[in-house]
C-alpha cells in the first residue's frame, strides 16, 4: 500500500495546525486509495516516526514524505535527513522517500501568484 506523510514544522498555537488538517482531509477525499498522515518536526504530534509507524501498522509498504515547507531551510537540510534516516533504519522493509519542499514546486508558486491576483480583483 502506498501512503503519504504531510510533514510540517509545528507550532505552540494549536490553531496553526488547522490548514494541515484541511490539507489531509482534501487528500483523503481526492486520494482515498492512499493513506495519509500528518507529522510535525517539533512542538506538535505526531512526530515523523510516529506517523510512519502508524502507516506501517496500517499496511503501508511505500511512504512518501512531503515537506509542507515553503523552502529548503536549515530544518530540511539538517534535521529532516536525520529523522528520515532514523525512520529508514527502523523500517528497512518500507520504501521511504521524500519530495523537495512544496514551496520549491512551480505549481505551488503559481497558485500563490494566482491567489494574489484574485485579491487584487476583489
Amino acid at each position: 500500500m502506498q501512503a503519504i506523510v504531510l510533514f510540517g514544522h509545528g507550532a505552540r498555537d494549536i490553531r496553526w495546525r488547522e490548514p494541515f488538517d484541511r490539507l489531509a482531509a482534501l487528500w483523503k477525499t481526492q486520494h482515498a486509495e492512499s493513506a495519509v498522515e500528518l507529522a510535525f518536526l517539533e512542538m506538535m504530534e505526531p512526530s515523523l516516526e510516529q506517523a510512519i509507524a502508524s502507516l506501517v501498522a496500517a499496511g503501508a509498504t511505500e511512504v512518501v514524505v512531503v515537506p509542507v515547507f515553503f523552502g529548503q531551510g536549515g530544518h530540511l537540510r539538517n534535521d529532516f535527513p536525520v529523522l528520515l534516516s532514523a525512520c529508514q533504519e527502523k523500517y528497512p522493509k518500507i520504501a521511504l522517500s521524500a519530495t523537495p519542499a512544496v514551496g520549491e514546486d512551480l505549481a505551488v508558486l503559481q497558485a500563490i501568484v494566482d491567489f494574489g491576483a484574485r485579491a487584487l480583483i476583489s
